[in-house]
């Protein structure tokens, strides 16, 4: 719960969203990106307000009802940062079900996970690792997988966008390991014409082209000339060719048979390591007792990083899907939902009203929240202890993750970006040259929403400019 002190501040915040002294009027250079994208001012909502503030400095439709794609990863990570504490840590317990006799595990190897939304290669290998250092070399048993930590229907990863192969489309689970995908590299050998194509993890089963030959001219569409063929399970095939001006390059991609994903990293990645099975791979439930060794993530401060910098789906999710299970028993997006809008009502009261909550990650056509709650959220987590955590896992414009190539104002914004197909927006803080830092919120939704980025960047412009020295609204 909030505390009282706390509490007033952020509801004397949301009704300054809404105070008069607001400049009602979009600046210039805003309208004029808008005219040339052919966006009407009506597809904008706008909040711009000084951190701590009694007043906003400009406010356009703060209220509207809007899909804030993946501006709905501030919900979600600010709403677990207060819940579980930047400390949060997800524990993957692991069972010798059996006896350990000269290298052999006579039994099973269980494995049990809780949602943990980092479980990459390499820390699957250290698990793997830690299991030879209790002296196994041969499972002569199966490997058993207990994903009963989270209840969700079947979703094909390409019913969003038609895009199944999309790391972005990777659907959550209980034992999400290394986010269902593979990193296809690429490196060019001219003395042999050819590139060498390495895929990385090793899957049991899976068979790739070694090499595919080298082109000459520019590094273009260097994807589309590869031809591959990725929808056959058993192998990968690359039937064109790749140009030697690309050097070396990675392709990440979402495994194309996600169900068997888990056997085949498993399986392969446990052989490639010295490692024997005379059994499976497989599903089951987790022993009640004792783990033998537990694997923990990283601090949830390190990981709502990784989700907010990067934008990653499937990680928020996880990280949404968390929420209802720890708080609720539940590893439902039911549950989930439930918790996030409870929290958002204690916190926020009526500017929260109207929000509508999927899948916590944004990727979705059903998300609805408005600039007013969001610019309150930001401006509660500025107050709040987990200030420093949430603010630097914001992109740094001009320099890092999802804004990296944004060339307005370097270095002087931490701002969230969200883009749909008919989506485009900001949400964060902004330095003014003055000093004063602002929060920031814009969210377009419009057939041409992307087109009309230029807008956005003059938002950004216009609130580093420090916008009480340009306008002369009353106090």
């Amino acid at each position: 719960m909030l505390s009282s002190v706390r509490y007033l501040t952020v509801l004397s915040l949301g009704v300054a969203l809404l105070c008069p002294a607001a400049a009602r009027v979009l600046p210039s250079e805003v309208e004029t990106a808008l005219e040339r994208a052919k966006v009407p001012r009506e597809a904008l909502s706008v909040v711009v307000q000084e951190v701590g503030s009694a007043s906003s400095r400009l406010s356009w439709q703060p209220e509207r009802s809007v899909n804030p794609a993946s501006l709905m990863k501030l919900v979600t990570t600010d709403a677990a940062l207060d819940i579980l504490g930047p400390a949060w840590t997800w524990t993957t317990p692991v069972w010798l079900q059996g006896t350990v006799h000269d290298g052999v595990l006579e039994g099973n190897l269980v494995v049990k996970g809780s949602g943990d939304p980092k479980l990459v290669l390499e820390r699957v290998w250290l698990m793997l690792r830690r299991v030879q250092q209790l002296g196994v070399r041969e499972i002569r048993g199966d490997i058993v997988l207990d994903r009963s930590a989270f209840s969700l229907p079947e979703v094909a990863p390409g019913d969003f966008d038609g895009e199944p192969l999309r790391p972005q489309n990777v659907q959550p689970d209980a034992l999400l390991l290394n986010y269902r995908s593979i990193l296809v590299t690429f490196t060019p050998d001219p003395a042999r014409n050819v590139a060498a194509v390495v895929v990385e993890p090793p899957l049991a089963g899976v068979r790739t082209d070694a090499t595919v030959p080298l082109a000459t001219g520019p590094c273009d569409d260097w994807r589309t000339a590869l031809k591959a063929e990725l929808t056959d399970p058993a192998r990968l095939r690359f039937a064109g060719s790749y140009s030697a001006a690309c050097g070396e390059r990675q392709w990440p991609v979402a495994y194309v048979d996600p169900k068997s994903y888990n056997e085949r990293l498993l399986a392969g990645l446990w052989r490639e390591m010295g490692g024997t099975l005379s059994g499976v791979v497989r599903e089951g439930v987790a022993p009640a007792g004792p783990a033998s060794f537990t694997l923990t993530s990283p601090a949830l401060a390190e990981l709502v990083r990784d989700i907010n910098k990067f934008s990653n789906n499937v990680m928020a999710q996880q990280l949404f899907l968390t929420l209802g299970h720890v708080m609720r028993g539940s590893g439902t997006r039911e549950g989930a939902r439930q918790v996030v809008q409870d929290w958002l009502a204690t916190r926020f009261g009526a500017t929260a009203q109207g929000t509508v909550l999927d899948n916590g990650s944004g990727l979705s056509r059903e998300s609805r929240t408005t600039a007013a709650l969001l610019a309150q959220l930001l401006q509660s987590a500025w107050a709040g202890p987990a200030m420093p955590e949430l603010a630097s896992s914001l992109p740094v414009i001009g320099v890092d993750g999802t804004m990296q190539r944004t060339k307005t104002q370097l270095g002087r914004a931490h701002l969230k970006s969200g883009s749909l197909r008919d989506v485009a927006g900001i949400a964060g803080y902004v330095l003014s040259a003055r000093g004063k830092r602002y929060v920031l919120v814009a969210v377009i939704n419009h057939p041409n929403a992307n087109a009309a980025r230029p807008a956005l960047e003059a938002l950004v412009q216009w609130t580093a400019g420090d916008p009480r020295a340009q306008r002369k609204d009353p106090d």
